[in-house]
């Protein structure tokens, strides 16, 4: 589940969860989301991704980048995804989904890439919470 934000010539969104990596994944998910209706993506192909980063701010920006890089490069729409390893410097993940059929996959928004602007990810007394801001 996640909460948009409304933004000038940007949008957001807040994800809340119980660990990092479900954090994370959530993320990812609402990244993915944002850009396309995912009720009608199917998940026939799997995909492994890796992200590095110097702390968690960097890590999740560099995370949800590589998941648009796969969108924007191999036309590849992601709809859930499983991070298996986690600390503040790398991640690793499955992600499963399938390419993108402008007759089947509706699209959203164009996003143009993920920014620190606002960028919130932390742990707090009730679990894991991130704010994300992306440029559309």
């Amino acid at each position: 589940m996640f909460e948009l934000l409304e933004h000038t010539a940007d949008i957001g969104f807040r994800v809340r969860a119980a660990s990092a990596a479900e954090l994370f994944a959530r993320a990812a998910e609402a990244l993915s989301a944002l850009a396309f209706e995912l009720e009608d993506v199917q998940e026939r192909q799997p995909c492994e991704l890796s992200a590095e980063g110097w702390d968690w701010e960097s890590l999740m920006v560099n995370w949800l980048s590589e998941v648009l890089f796969l969108l924007d490069a191999r036309r590849l729409i992601l709809k859930r995804f499983q991070v298996n390893q986690i600390s503040p410097r790398n991640l690793s993940a499955q992600a499963w989904g399938e390419p993108w059929n402008p007759e089947r996959h509706r699209a959203k928004l164009l996003i143009k890439g993920v920014t620190y602007h606002q960028l919130v990810v932390e742990q707090r007394p009730d679990g894991w919470f991130a704010q994300v801001i992306v440029d559309i």
